[in-house]
């Protein structure tokens, strides 16, 4: 079975590997306050043009969100965010397990606009009922987006100025980071910028486990410690985190794989394309969302892993294919004669 269900099927990068095997013998302080951390912190504030800035290292995605947002909340606060954002259909109800709920709005091509912002803030604050109704306290958006889509530095920096205009810290899940860079105009440095937090994700791009939080609000990284311990977030062997970032920071390997990671998937959305097979969703980075004749889907699964999206019609269903650091050249050759010759 060669998998492309998502981009976490495999280990690691050998270049993560190398690192881990080079250190395993070293003895560090624990959680997070070894060398390791420290340097790979020093490199990431450097990349972000952020010298202030505070850097944490956590197990996952799913604890980095709860954490990020548990920091910037009140008990009466909930998160904006777009109807498909991860925390909103996945995680399986973190956020609000932990007492906050998510404001969900409509999403094109999974997005969230300034424009919403501004209209949601405005109609809670109009509404006479106001003070009975859960309070937006902050805004969350990924990069990419779960359809794969990505934003425009002029969009971020139009999001970033709605979001401040209502004083709701503004923070950026970038799981699959490296692929949005390698796809838009956003850098490190802007994020950096005009977001109060956001994270580069290491897990979805050949880390065995990691993300990094970037937090540029001074007000949201005091105590901030205490909340990732709090959510489950903090490593023991905290330096198996510092390693790993280390190695992905170096000579830019973060954006080497994300930008290996989007050329491989380019290659399956031309082959798509080719075949004639229309895209359920525009996406520039490493998930692919074909609509495939029903036939066509049961026959490339005899070989193939990939996710059923959704429902195009009776005889046509939307998939997503996604590329990872270890998609190898092979993989996708075969995938795209096997399209070829439906």
């Amino acid at each position: 079975m060669i998998r492309f269900e998502c981009d976490y099927t495999t280990g690691a990068h050998p270049k993560i590997l190398e690192a881990l095997v080079n250190t395993n013998g070293e003895a560090c302080p624990g959680y997070g306050e070894d060398p390791h951390c420290e340097r790979a912190g020093a490199m990431l504030r450097e990349l972000c043009r952020a010298p202030e800035a505070g850097v944490h290292f956590l197990v996952g995605g799913t604890q980095t969100n709860a954490t990020v947002i548990a920091a910037a909340l009140r008990p009466h606060q909930g998160v904006l965010c777009v109807e498909t954002g991860h925390i909103n259909v996945h995680e399986t109800g973190a956020v609000e397990a932990s007492g906050h709920k998510v404001l969900a709005l409509p999403a094109e091509d999974g997005k969230i606009a300034a424009r919403q912002i501004d209209e949601y803030c405005r109609e809670h604050y109009n509404n006479a009922a106001w003070e009975h109704m859960v309070q937006p306290g902050m805004v969350y958006l990924s990069h990419p987006t779960e359809l794969g889509t990505v934003y425009t530095l002029a969009e971020l920096e139009q999001i970033s100025a709605a979001a401040r205009r209502w004083k709701l810290p503004l923070f950026v899940d970038g799981a699959r980071l490296p692929c949005g860079l390698a796809a838009s105009d956003i850098a490190l440095p802007d994020l950096a910028r005009l977001c109060d937090a956001f994270y580069l994700g290491g897990t979805k791009a050949g880390l065995l486990f990691g993300e990094a939080v970037v937090i540029a609000n001074p007000a949201l990284n005091k105590d901030f410690r205490y909340l990732i311990k709090q959510h489950g977030g903090m490593l023991a062997k905290g330096r198996l985190l510092g390693v790993q970032f280390e190695a992905f920071l170096t000579d830019g390997l973060f954006l080497e794989i994300g930008r290996r990671e989007t050329a491989q998937a380019m290659r399956l959305r031309d082959a798509f394309q080719a075949k004639g097979w229309p895209l359920f969703v525009d996406s520039p980075t490493n998930q692919q969302f074909p609509v495939l004749p029903n036939g066509a889907m049961a026959a490339l699964e005899e070989k193939y892993s990939f996710e059923v999206w959704a429902k195009a019609d009776k005889s046509h269903t939307a998939v997503r294919f996604c590329t990872g650091w270890s998609t190898t050249d092979a993989d996708v050759d075969a995938l795209i004669e096997d399209i070829r010759m439906l």
